[in-house]
């Protein structure tokens, strides 16, 4: 059927999972029959939507182009019904090169391919590693309407969509594996609304929801009309799907009915939203039964399991407190306040037997010396061999709690409190952690599984951090305030600001020095840390490839 002055997009906001082709497809069946029973002519999708994003090397195996491939051409097939085209995200293999691609299916048949022509390779994304850029598209004909369809970073500078407009497209719309990052929303906003000034065209922003290993892809599809206003606006870390009619007005320009306009969550809720999705998502795509942690009453463990406890459900969270001589009475009642809070399953298992076991064990070796952090370090790795233990014999992956200062300075313990498989707070600092916890007790996020109230008692807060691996233990002992401390980590791992620009913020050159040497010296336990959720613009790993071998320190 040929379109004349109006017809109906369905903007598909989902959650594919990498690799899962035949699901990921089964998905596309279910929206497009739900498409077809709103009256839809057109579904969109996500960037690499049949594939997952981002496939990585994944791409590079030419089976899983091929079946990507096969599950295109069946669901194209099925287009032959006279129900609703779609255009679906995949790598298309051609002419000896591989694109990052998008394919529009209808009446039975692949009607048009687009290849991605600004591949970015910076920060999280290394796409020119796998694939070729395509060449600069015009416009696919679809049922009497010209469409533009750049791919994701294909929208961040102008070249594509000036192309697109200079040869005859009519509307923008844009498939997306958009991940977040703190305050990227207003980002994508401002440079879609470039777009749209830069070509006159409507402009519809379709992005990818769930996690993905270290990334979280938040979706907040929106449309732009021509003149700017908004047409349709959808939450953030959820599936939806909206419905939008199109029609041509007195100038004969495509312009969207308003919609929908869902409210932004602010940066507490988003960063917390975006923790417990990359957890959930991380636990539930590789089939874990749960997740298993150590309590141990201080903040970083009780934000995770409040975490652990919003994405999963109480009934999938094992908390266990592993107490020694130095654990205080105050943080056993902590931690069991905080399980009572959560409602999970709860146990208590003393260390002191292997602790001592291996002191024993060791005594011959160490003899003559002074006890030190090698003997409090054996507390950590008992209690990680018995997390582990756990996870092994009942399935449950262990989640690590350790924060982005202490991954900074290497206040943590390798094959101790560092054991685990996947960390929701691994891009938070300490005082992002704190105040995300007050936060959480205050609020109940939409679409969280744990209680409301207070699941982090305020006691856990307010006191001084602590390892409790000796008497009288702080935080502050090793390392400098946390205000001080999470500042000049800020400055040098986001910012890569110079010592002298550290210095105009007022902080002591002796600090910055032991800071900084702490930081480059930690690289080796960073590498082999779990991942973790991206929260800021430049997490350890996809954003941070720093060397481990690294003499240089900024002495200028």
């Amino acid at each position: 059927m040929m379109i004349k002055d109006q017809f109906r997009l369905a903007v598909v906001q989902a959650n594919p999972c990498l690799g899962d082709i035949s699901g990921n497809a089964e998905k596309i069946r279910h929206h497009r029959k739900l498409a077809a029973e709103q009256g839809a002519d057109l579904v969109l999708y996500s960037e690499l939507f049949l594939a997952g994003y981002p496939p990585e090397d994944l791409v590079l195996k030419p089976s899983f182009v091929e079946a990507c491939k096969r599950e295109l051409e069946a669901l194209a097939s099925e287009t032959a019904d006279g129900g609703p085209a779609l255009l679906v995200g995949l790598p298309w293999a051609e002419a000896g090169k591989l694109y990052n691609a998008v394919a529009l299916l209808d009446n039975g048949k692949v009607e048009g391919v687009r290849c991605k022509v600004d591949l970015p390779n910076y920060g999280v994304f290394d796409e020119k590693r796998v694939f070729d850029a395509g060449p600069n598209p015009g416009p696919m004909g679809f049922r009497g309407v010209r469409i533009g369809v750049p791919i994701c970073e294909d929208t961040w500078t102008d070249e594509v969509c000036e192309c697109l407009a200079e040869t005859g497209a009519e509307i923008l719309m844009v498939p997306n594996a958009s991940p977040y990052h703190r305050d990227k929303m207003d980002e994508r906003m401002q440079l879609m609304l470039t777009r749209v000034v830069e070509t006159g065209l409507p402009l519809v922003y379709c992005n990818q929801v769930g996690g993905q290993d270290e990334l979280v892809f938040d979706g907040a599809s929106f449309v732009l009309n021509h003149d700017r206003s908004l047409a349709m606006q959808l939450g953030q870390f959820i599936e939806d799907t909206e419905y939008l009619d199109f029609k041509r007005d007195a100038d004969e320009n495509w312009f969207a009915k308003p919609t929908r306009i869902a409210p932004m969550p602010d940066t507490q809720e988003a960063d917390w939203l975006a923790c417990v999705l990359g957890l959930k998502d991380y636990v539930n795509k590789n089939g874990f039964p749960g997740v298993v942690l150590g309590l141990s009453g201080g903040i970083d463990s009780a934000i995770c399991a409040a975490m652990a406890v919003d994405a999963l459900g109480a009934d999938r969270v094992h908390c266990i407190m592993l107490p020694y001589r130095y654990t205080s009475e105050e943080s056993i009642k902590d931690a069991k306040a905080c399980a009572d809070a959560l409602g999970v399953q709860y146990d208590t298992i003393p260390i002191a037997e292997p602790v001592e076991g291996f002191q024993k064990t060791l005594a011959g070796v160490f003899a003559g010396t002074e006890s030190g952090v090698t003997e409090e370090n054996l507390q950590s790795r008992s209690r990680g061999v018995i997390l582990m233990a756990v996870s092994n014999k009942f399935g449950a992956m262990v989640v690590t709690t350790g924060n982005k200062s202490e991954m900074s300075v290497g206040y943590a313990t390798l094959y101790g409190d560092m054991n685990g498989g996947f960390n929701p707070i691994k891009d938070l600092y300490k005082t992002e952690v704190y105040r995300l916890s007050d936060w959480r007790n205050k609020h109940h996020p939409a679409g969280v599984t744990g209680p409301a109230g207070e699941v982090i008692p305020n006691n856990i807060i307010v006191k001084a951090p602590t390892a409790e691996l000796r008497e009288n233990q702080t935080d502050q002992d090793s390392l400098p305030e946390y205000d001080v401390l999470d500042d000049i980590l800020h400055c040098l791992v986001e910012q890569e600001l110079s010592l002298d620009e550290i210095k105009k913020r007022g902080h002591s050159v002796e600090t910055i020095h032991r800071v900084e040497n702490l930081l480059y010296v930690a690289e080796y336990k960073r590498r082999q840390a779990a991942p973790g959720v991206k929260i800021t613009l430049k997490n350890f790993g996809r954003d941070r490839r720093y060397p481990i071998t690294n003499r240089f320190r900024d002495r200028t």
